[in-house]
């Protein structure tokens, strides 16, 4: 229950409204890098882009959703993958900023056109993802 109540505090004096306003704010910008820097790259987005029906994560579809998550990782990204092919990154307003969502989406890009996700060891599944 400590470790609850610690996390909590996280929220004391914040502004629900305004957290959710730069939580959108951060969804939308995410989306519009994904939109630009991998387009024709085989992603599609999952996330709805209604901002009244999409929460604070957005997900990206892709064949090699896994090897790829596995190459972000290695860079220093924290996502999660869901089978079979879901990228799932959280944009939480209280400590992801705009740069954040725009390095990430860069990075993948990175990642794809390198062809980072290849690699017989990205492509090993581990027993968690």
């Amino acid at each position: 229950m400590l470790a609850l109540e610690a996390a909590l505090t996280a929220f004391d004096g914040v502004d629900m409204k305004a957290l959710r306003a730069k939580s959108l704010s951060l969804t939308e910008f995410f989306l519009e890098c994904a939109d630009t820097l991998l387009d024709g790259l085989g992603f599609t987005v999952a996330t709805p882009r209604e901002p009244e029906r999409r929460g604070s994560q957005v997900s990206l579809r892709h064949e090699h959703a896994y090897p790829m998550m596995q190459a972000l990782t290695e860079r220093g990204f924290i996502g999660d993958m869901r089978v079979p092919d879901i990228l799932r990154f959280g944009c939480n307003a209280l400590y992801v900023s705009h740069r954040d969502a725009y390095e990430v989406v860069s990075a993948l890009h990175s990642v794809a056109v390198a062809g980072e996700y290849t690699s017989a060891r990205r492509t090993a599944r581990s027993t968690v993802t």
